[in-house]
């Protein structure tokens, strides 16, 4: 299947999401993972015996912010993410879906679910790259968080050897608190 089609699956996917929202005062945020410390903290990755390169894999992604580049949320920095699911990928193409918490500075956590998909490319030192590209949905949290909801759209490069730790994302949305 084309990156083409995989974009426009996630596209309608946050549209029908984004739907649930149309009466709620809404908040725009967006923000880049760059200058935070990622690392895959546990993963694991069974071959599929279909075809060669099919891999079921599940995984948990730890991120660090740099305190001068924290993402906000209603007012409140996020200080750290935590992401865990799993990827079908076969030769690094396919689906991923799993769930991110997001802890405050103020010791909430915020709850996200996520869906998308990736692809990925040789690079010229013949490593590869990867891009996954995703529909977000906030559904919650601790705290003052708990009735929080949200849509966003995500796009994150990586590695495909979680070894070298490159893992680096922007998330554009919108908010809100259900009434």
């Amino acid at each position: 299947m084309s990156s083409f089609l995989y974009k426009g699956i996630v596209v309608v996917l946050a549209a029908f999401i984004s739907g649930f929202a149309l009466a709620q005062e809404k908040h725009s945020f967006s923000f880049s993972s760059e200058g935070a410390k990622s690392r895959y903290t546990q993963q694991m990755a069974i071959d599929v015996d279909d075809v060669p390169g099919h891999q079921v894999r599940v995984f948990e992604v730890q991120r660090v912010f740099a305190v001068d580049r924290r993402p906000v949320i209603d007012g409140e920095a996020i200080v750290e993410q935590w992401a865990r699911g799993a990827s079908a990928y076969t030769t690094g193409v396919g689906p991923n879906s799993g769930f991110t918490t997001w802890l405050t500075e103020k010791g909430e956590k915020v709850f996200l679910e996520f869906s998308g998909v990736a692809e990925s490319q040789p690079t010229a030192s013949g490593s590869k790259r990867g891009t996954a590209h995703g529909a977000i949905r906030i559904v919650g949290g601790t705290g003052r968080f708990s009735k929080l909801r949200g849509t966003a759209f995500d796009v994150t490069e990586f590695d495909t050897d979680p070894t070298n730790g490159y893992n680096r994302g922007t998330m554009k949305g919108e908010y809100w608190f259900e009434k």
